[in-house]
């Protein structure tokens, strides 16, 4: 993991306007499971969903890039407002230098939460790069921020917290929580706002 003062790491928070996630090891522990006719399921973490909410609430966008395609990962995605969802992505590099151009985005202005090896690429182009605690050794050795929980237990969360804390800006997250009539419900879909999740 490279070193990084304090400072360092607060400024790279301060310009992330797009969280953009992985989705198997990192929304999801990484398992697949598939039944007798081919479908695939997955288990996404509320606390995930909770702090992606937030993130969405603050005016900031998420989007997904993953490198397989299951139809629970858009209809996830739709519920927390996270556009957009980029799926079957066979060389990330590309589709990511494609999805700034989309965007208007620089890749500074990015936050990555990757795990394994096909993420290298995103991971060394944007300007903060994350990982789950039981991310691949080379993934970890690159990352900015190697959080504490795996994948699919609350890494998101925390990566989404530790943006917020750089910022000055996780006490008013907070505050929002206490005043629930403040957080705003959720408009499925692309333009939609985040949906707060219930525990």
């Amino acid at each position: 993991m490279p070193t990084l003062s304090n400072d360092e790491l607060a400024a790279r928070c301060a310009a992330v306007e797009l969280l953009l996630l992985d989705v198997d090891g990192v929304l999801t522990d990484g398992v697949l499971a598939i039944d007798d006719l081919g479908v695939e399921t997955k288990h996404f973490f509320v606390r995930d969903g909770s702090a992606i909410a937030a993130w969405r609430q603050s005016g900031k966008r998420a989007a997904i890039l993953s490198g397989r395609f299951a139809p629970v990962v858009d209809r996830r995605a739709a519920e927390l407002g996270i556009a957009p969802v980029v799926q079957g992505a066979g060389e990330k590099g590309a589709a990511f230098r494609k999805l700034l151009g989309e965007l208007e985005l620089e890749p500074r202005q990015v936050c990555f939460v990757g795990d394994d090896l096909p993420d290298l690429p995103v991971l060394e182009a944007v300007g903060l790069a994350a990982c789950p605690a039981d991310a691949a050794a080379e993934v970890r050795a690159v990352a900015h921020l190697v959080t504490q929980a795996p994948g699919g237990r609350g890494a998101v969360r925390e990566v989404i917290e530790a943006i917020f804390q750089h910022r000055g800006e996780w006490e008013a997250v907070v505050e929002r929580y206490r005043r629930p009539s403040e957080v705003a419900s959720v408009e499925e879909g692309k333009g939609g706002g985040p949906r707060g999740e219930a525990h």
